[in-house]
């Protein structure tokens, strides 16, 4: 569970939700047409956009904003270190039987343990994480178009309540209702796209950029573990990849 997000998104809405309690009623902000205006219009004009699969698959992708453990660049290093120490000592094969953190890293020795030819691999493994992080950028490119098209419905949705109001004048009982459904669709847009789906995909991007490193670090360790060089310099040159302080706190 990220607790950055969990803890984000349930602030957001405990502040705004506080804001409303203390200012009176909190019925007076649920609305139902406003609801479906915003929600519905905005998930069936984002549809009209992508295909229907890839609709249907930034569901599960949006989970990786939520419900994702993400693996240390320390922790790749370390554990690349060690497989190397296995194979300087046992060969190759004798990583056929070692369990690693990522699936991503446990593909590539399976690679490696097959004897390919290193520019095979480097190929392979470069392919997979293209693929990976085109996955991550089209989640992330659905969620913004939500961003985008929520506060568009919303100002739809106030359009549509004025337009409503204006037209019963005379009737001073259908002002009220058609005056909220002007005003909470905007305010359902602007929450929905500011509170929920751009940060959704911010984080997304946040998941690919984590995970293109993660993945850019496998490749380099295990070529590397396949040319036989001396775990020590592996470890030195991965750790090229860590921040600066983090570098210098590891020699020291």
């Amino acid at each position: 569970m990220d607790i950055a997000t969990l803890v984000g998104l349930l602030g957001g809405f405990g502040i705004v939700i506080a804001a409303m309690v203390t200012g009176g009623d909190v019925g007076v902000f649920i609305n139902p047409p406003s609801l479906l205006i915003v929600i519905g219009g905005t998930l069936l004009v984002v549809l009209m956009k992508f295909t229907l699969g890839q609709f249907l698959a930034a569901g599960k992708i949006a989970g990786k904003a939520f419900m994702f453990k993400s693996v240390s660049p320390e922790d790749i290093i370390s554990e690349t270190v060690e497989l190397a120490d296995a194979a300087r000592k046992g060969g190759l094969l004798s990583l056929e039987d070692k369990t690693v953190s990522t699936d991503f890293m446990q593909r590539g020795i399976q690679l490696l343990v097959d004897g390919h030819d290193p520019d095979i691999v480097r190929t392979l493994l470069n392919k997979e994480a293209k693929l990976t992080a085109d996955r991550h950028e089209f989640g992330a490119k659905i969620f913004s178009a939500m961003g985008d098209v929520a506060p568009a419905m919303g100002m739809i949705g106030t359009l549509v309540g004025l337009v409503q109001m204006l037209s019963n004048m005379s009737d001073p009982k259908s002002i009220g209702p058609a005056m909220a459904v002007a005003l909470l669709t905007t305010l359902y847009g602007a929450m929905v796209a500011t509170m929920i789906v751009l940060p959704i995909a911010d984080k997304l991007a946040v998941r690919k950029d984590e995970e293109a490193l993660n993945q850019a670090l496998t490749i380099d360790g295990l070529l590397a573990i396949q040319a036989g060089q001396n775990p020590r310099v592996i470890e030195q040159m991965l750790r090229n990849y860590l921040p600066e302080k983090k570098r210098i706190a590891a020699s020291s």
